[in-house]
């Protein structure tokens, strides 16, 4: 293969009392890549549109990716690279994880995939700490093996694919504001109550029984946030009535999606979701700040080939 174009998806992390544990991926939105073998050894962007990054390879995120992969293999080619954003970064939806991971995707199918969805999600975990400063894992894992995850160790990594059951669809909305990592970690509180964590980590079990067993009614009762989101709402204007917009038209739950500002709800089928979406919108439409919206499907296989040659 000398040539390869792939959608890498925008993903939610966190899933309300995930903490960077849980995350799903998203089918309609995501970036396009795309990667051309070259016999002279290194990586170069061409080409890169939807977002103003730079061109540095060491800086920009799929660049310094594929570099470390190109070198830690000792491929006796180079790459081209590609890249078109298809969402905004900073928007909460895991950009820099879908460059990362589609990075390192692209790069191991030109090498014949010769690394594992475990060892891909290491390399893109460094460009989450190129992006980023730390090399977290719950949205690159997600935007890689698809689906929903649980990131149920960092130490040594293990990555568990869950079930998503048939009717589940996403509603999110992107106000176009911007909320900055750091600012959304530095508000975390150090400490917790031991009846909080209970709580918490209660609603991460229910969860992912409720996938387990396309239980809708257990999925909502779980799909509860006592610890971070109390603590971020305060940056995301409004976010109180978009979720109540969201829980009063039948969505199954609602929460910040990564670190915000975009707030997703999930929901059981399409007829609701769109109830949702409609309700949200005009919630919005009254703050006076612009914002996009989507409903998706949770993408069940991650990153997908779009063309090959």
């Amino acid at each position: 293969m000398d040539y390869l174009k792939i959608f890498a998806p925008a993903t939610v992390a966190n899933v309300s009392c995930g903490f960077d544990s849980l995350g799903l991926a998203v089918d309609a939105i995501g970036d396009k890549m795309s990667f051309t073998r070259t016999t002279e050894r290194g990586v170069k962007i061409t080409n890169i549109t939807g977002a103003d990054l730079t061109y540095n390879v060491d800086k920009n995120v799929a660049g310094a990716v594929v570099k470390k992969i190109l070198n830690e293999s000792h491929a006796d080619f180079g790459i081209e690279l590609t890249i078109h954003k298809g969402f905004s970064p900073g928007s909460g939806l895991g950009s820099s994880a879908a460059s990362a991971a589609g990075a390192a995707f692209g790069t191991n199918q030109l090498l014949g995939n010769i690394y594992s969805d475990l060892e891909l999600t290491k390399f893109a975990m460094f460009g989450e700490e190129v992006a980023c400063g730390s090399p977290i894992a719950d949205n690159v894992s997600a935007a890689i093996y698809g689906g929903f995850v649980l990131v149920r160790s960092y130490t040594p990594l293990e990555i568990i694919k869950l079930p998503v059951p048939s009717e589940l669809r996403v509603v999110a909305i992107h106000p176009q504001i911007e909320v900055k990592t750091k600012d959304a970690r530095d508000v975390l509180p150090a400490e917790i109550a031991l009846k909080d964590a209970v709580i918490q980590w209660a609603n991460v079990g229910g969860l992912i029984s409720g996938l387990y067993t396309d239980n809708y009614k257990l999925i909502s009762n779980s799909l509860v946030d006592i610890i971070v989101e109390p603590a971020r709402k305060g940056l995301i204007p409004f976010f109180n009535e978009v979720k109540n917009s969201a829980l009063n038209s039948g969505a199954l739950g609602a929460g910040i999606s990564g670190s915000g500002p975009t707030i997703f709800a999930l929901c059981k089928g399409n007829e609701v979701a769109s109830n949702v979406y409609k309700s949200i919108e005009e919630s919005y439409k009254k703050t006076g700040i612009d914002f996009e919206m989507f409903i998706s499907k949770v993408n069940p296989e991650g990153i997908k080939i779009l063309e090959e040659k």
